[in-house]
């Protein structure tokens, strides 16, 4: 559905354009792309999307009516965008913390008196209610059936337009289903689903439409094109991270490094603002509201709210760190690499036994039943495995104890991690120093606690031994695999936690190693050698084995932990983690790409056959062009319906003979849309004696649509056209409508630079040329995915070069 071309398998007949044989195989359809998965006839096709408005005389007559203004409205449009996303990143942190917290809380009693049974047909319970609401929000109500996500992000911002991604009931869907998901304690973080939020604020804010709720408000239209879409979008994505992660500056870069695939400087000044917006709108509100009860301290930002892991002690660094920092970093990349490789497998499997299902409520409720069964064993785990552990002291003084007066023998209040453990009380000793005989549960305070609160314990300063071996060692086992199956089920969760999360794991286990090796050292020279310090380490390598991240993940990390200290550490251990893990696969974004076949241009083309890397330089840009079926000038009616009834090409090059009697030379291009609305109205037709006199031209705001008004009413017009003969007589002058600075190749032009002209600019067409200006082909963005490149390259001869002779044939 990209391109206006004919394939091999088309044959075109003289003075018309109708299609008699179809070649299943080149049909842009993405089937080709799919070896694993039968594409459902429900399931929209990926179409491209233009970055730049067609060049055409409407357009510069609607750009000459337009009043000269400046930017000070798209200011405005930015920090709109910032405070809703920012509102919406606090709502969800309350309703995480709020849930979770009120959910174990029921189950105090039961953990103290060993009735684990009942602790887990509890918990299980609340938990069945919000994830049958989670999964059943995104089954059941999101327009697209699935959680969108991150990856659609991209690829929409690449350039691929997916369906219902930026949808109202998706944006609520989503949000809802994050919430309860993380509430009901599985393996997930709510990152992910607020970026996908933050984009869909930023596409429907700024253009203040909604087709769902049939809202079409006055403001803002000059926003209304694809460009300006994408920069909102872009800017809401960043906010999205700027506000969950209270990272302004990590979640400029990370959309800079990872989401946006067009940037420029005035857009990087604007997204700054978007999420310094943001941050300070989730700041203020954090600070005034715990639980949705008012806390009395508006506008009061305490170091411990806003730094989410916060490092209290920064440690005196060593160039021996650097050493176990290249382990840490090598065992992320591996580790990493691994993740993708088994969470894309489980995908594949996952989506071939949905769609072996053919009956649509069937396969929605398997989905939902998939959700439940994951909830059950995380579930299962998360109670009953710290029972095969038991209580160690807990040699660090509990910030519990600020409520409480330490000079009597208080009661500390219980806590999760506590478990089975019997009640501890502190006291303060003749000696003056403040005594505690806590003891806790390792296993527990690692798996009951949500992801947020076990970072927080493992990247503490000063606890050595805290937490041993096997609790650590058990935790990451259980929780790599769980969060493993975790990412792909039919609920909006996010894996930015699990990812951080089980680095911390490991990252620790190397530093509990260490401090067996050499003891706990707390001399200036050996105060590095401290187990927290090693697990924010092993977040980072192993978030970037995971996702390739590299100058974001760095900036993302030390707001996250305010350890400037730390920071070359954390940047060595993120490009080794980097380093590893493209020597195994590709990244977990890019992967999930390919999988959903989301057309997505990589920044660089990457074509490797046999293990070695196809030279594309040695290609042109005709060896993987489509011959086209071009529309003249002045087009009969008939014609082109016959033409739109017959292919579903969104883009077809325009030709005109210069003098009577020469070749017709390419000219510029027009696209479907513009065709239907031409067609939809008859005031446009004109005879061929008229020449054109008193035939009315359509405004570019009437031509340049993003979908079909109605589409029925255009199938029944295009039918009547391409039946009644009358409609062979009256013509359309496609003139004033045609985009004239179309970009075209000639057809022996390098396919390396090709590829880099076509993802530049943000190319939806590309015609190719002959030596003549002959339009001989088309390229789309299919066409230069790297696996149709692969598949296509390998069949050519790449010694074989392109004749001038063989050109004008």
């Amino acid at each position: 559905m990209i391109s206006g071309c004919w394939n091999s398998g088309y044959r075109r007949i003289e003075g018309s354009h109708s299609i008699i044989q179809q070649d299943s195989e080149d049909v842009e359809d993405g089937n080709n792309l799919r070896n694993y998965v039968k594409k459902k006839e429900d399931q929209g096709t990926h179409e491209s999307l233009d970055y730049l408005p067609p060049h055409s005389e409407t357009y510069k007559a609607y750009l000459e009516e337009k009043p000269h203004r400046s930017d000070w409205d798209r200011w405005v449009m930015m920090g709109l965008i910032g405070f809703v996303v920012g509102a919406m990143g606090f709502l969800m942190h309350q309703i995480i913390d709020t849930l979770f917290e009120r959910k174990w809380e029921f189950v105090e009693e039961y953990i103290q008196h060993n009735d684990f049974l009942s602790t887990w047909i509890y918990i299980l319970g609340m938990g069945f209610a919000m994830v049958i609401v989670a999964s059943g929000l995104v089954v059941f109500f999101c327009p697209s059936g699935s959680p969108s996500g991150l990856p659609e992000v991209i690829g929409y911002l690449n350039g691929a337009s997916i369906r219902h991604i930026f949808n109202i009931r998706t944006f609520f869907g989503s949000f809802l289903s994050c919430a309860l998901s993380v509430s009901a304690g599985i393996f997930c973080g709510p990152e992910a689903p607020m970026i996908h939020v933050g984009a869909v604020v930023g596409c429907g804010l700024s253009q203040f439409k909604s087709d769902t709720l049939r809202i079409n408000l006055p403001c803002f239209t000059r926003f209304r094109n694809s460009a300006d879409k994408r920069q909102f979008i872009t800017a809401g994505a960043a906010a999205g991270i700027a506000s969950v992660f209270r990272a302004p500056v990590g979640g400029l870069l990370f959309a800079l490094e990872e989401v946006a695939s067009f940037w420029d400087i005035k857009l990087a000044w604007q997204t700054f603002f978007c999420c310094l917006i943001a941050s300070f709108t989730t700041e203020v509100l954090s600070s005034s509201f715990g639980g949705f009860e008012y806390q009395g301290y508006f506008g009061f930002f305490k170091a411990e709210q806003r730094i989410i892991f916060w490092v209290k002690e920064l440690l005196d660094m060593s160039v021996l760190a650097f050493i176990p920092t290249i382990i840490i970093g090598v065992i992320g990349g591996v580790l990493g690499a691994f993740f993708v490789f088994l969470n894309v497998q489980i995908n594949k499997v996952r989506m071939k036994l949905f769609n072996a299902v053919s009956n649509k409520c069937l396969r929605q409720i398997s989905k939902l039943l998939e959700t439940l069964l994951l909830l059950v064993v995380t579930m299962t785990v998360t109670v009953f495995t710290p029972y095969f552990f038991s209580c160690t002291p807990d040699s660090t003084v509990h910030h519990f104890t600020n409520t409480s007066d330490p000079s009597h023998d208080d009661h500390i209040p219980w806590d999760v991690s506590e478990y089975n453990c019997p009640p501890g009380s502190t006291w303060i000793g003749p000696d003056g120093d403040l005594n505690s005989n806590h003891t806790i549960n390792q296993a527990a305070a690692l798996m009951v606690k949500n992801g947020k609160q076990g970072i927080m314990l493992l990247f503490q300063r000063g606890s050595h031994e805290k937490y041993g071996f096997p609790a650590l060692f058990t935790t990451l086992v259980l929780y790599f695999l769980i969060s493993c199956w975790t990412a792909g089920t039919a609920a909006a969760t996010g894996l930015v936690v699990p990812m951080l999360y089980t680095g911390a794991l490991f990252g620790r286990i190397v530093g509990v190693i260490l401090v067996s090796m050499f003891g706990v050292r707390n001399d200036e020279y050996g105060a590095w050698i401290d187990p927290g310090l090693f697990a924010t380490i092993g977040s980072a390598a192993y978030f970037s084995g995971v996702s390739r991240l590299t100058i974001s993940l760095t900036v993302i990390m030390v707001e996250l932990t305010n350890d400037v200290q730390s920071i070359m550490l954390i940047m060595v251990a993120v490009m080794v983690g980097k380093t590893v893990g493209d020597y195994f696969n590709h990244s977990l974004f890019s992967s999930l790409l390919q999988l959903k076949c989301i057309p997505y241009l990589e920044a660089e083309p990457c074509v490797i056959h046999e293990k070695k890397k196809v030279n594309l330089e040695l290609f042109t840009a005709r060896d993987v062009m489509k011959k086209c079926a071009v529309i003249h000038l002045k087009e009969n009616v008939f014609s082109l319906a016959e033409l739109l009834n017959n292919t579903s090409y969104n883009g077809f090059p325009i030709v005109y003979s210069p003098e009577l009697g020469q070749q017709e030379v390419f000219l510029g291009t027009i696209t479907r849309l513009e065709l239907y609305m031409l067609l939809s109205n008859p005031k446009v037709f004109q005879k061929p004696e008229t020449n054109g006199i008193d035939t009315a031209v359509l405004k570019y705001q009437e031509v340049a649509v993003e979908k079909v008004p109605d589409e029925g009413q255009i199938n029944s017009l295009l039918q009547m056209y391409s039946t009644d003969p009358q409609y062979q007589q009256l013509f359309i002058n496609l003139e004033p409508y045609i985009n004239k600075s179309a970009v075209s190749v000639q057809s022996h032009f390098s396919l390396q630079r090709t590829y880099v002209i076509f993802r530049t600019l943000g190319l939806r067409h590309l015609t190719v040329v002959d030596l003549q200006n002959r339009a001989v082909g088309m390229i789309t963005r299919k066409d230069l995915i790297l696996l149709r490149l692969e598949k296509r390259l390998v069949k050519l001869d790449s010694g074989k070069l392109d004749s001038d002779e063989e050109l004008l044939k």
